[in-house]
């Protein structure tokens, strides 16, 4: 399992202090060499999905779909607003369903608030309706919420780096299996 992969990961959130952003963050610090983690950081420049608009080449639309469509697997985390994913990140996921580059993807999901399950049931729905493939094994919940905890601070918790590591250990093998590896 030493072959190089290399994994997009998009945060849901657009907040400074994510706690989202921060376990993405913190994931790909604790990657090992062989894995490299690009974290999504145009979510915000996406403008709103209008079909009428797809043949347009708008920058971060164009990023997005390059960096999914080199990417092993796709790595959501996304905050819980209203009882949805936020729509930002539904906004960018609408932007790939016409697309091949959702097709058949490996997709991991972290849930950084356990009670935010409604979010994450919704967001398996739009990410297996777009042919995404989660690799249930990989997503994990990462108990941040009211925690306060920076990228550095998830990193030096025992705790929550081992679910990290435990996610994306599960996330390649599962991947290199599917590969034939």
């Amino acid at each position: 399992m030493n072959n190089f992969m290399n994994f997009l990961a998009i945060s849901g959130s657009l907040r400074k202090t994510s706690y989202n952003t921060a376990a993405l963050n913190a994931l790909k610090r604790l990657a090992p060499e062989n894995i490299e983690i690009i974290i999504f950081g145009l979510l915000d420049e996406i403008p709103l999905f209008n079909p009428d608009r797809e043949l347009e080449i708008i920058p971060a639309v164009v990023e997005l779909r390059k960096l999914l469509s080199t990417a092993d697997g796709l790595i959501i985390a996304s905050p819980e607003y209203a009882h949805g994913i936020s729509g930002v990140l539904k906004n960018a996921l609408d932007w790939l369903v016409s697309g091949p580059e959702f097709v058949n993807k490996p997709i991991m999901l972290i849930n950084t608030s356990p009670r935010a399950y409604i979010a994450m049931d919704a967001l398996r729905e739009v990410v297996t309706t777009m042919s995404g493939i989660i690799i249930e094994s990989a997503c994990v919940s990462v108990p941040l919420l009211g925690s306060n905890m920076n990228c550095n601070e998830i990193i030096a918790h025992h705790e929550m780096a081992d679910l990290l590591r435990c996610g994306l250990h599960e996330f390649t093998k599962e991947i290199n299996s599917a590969q034939g590896d």
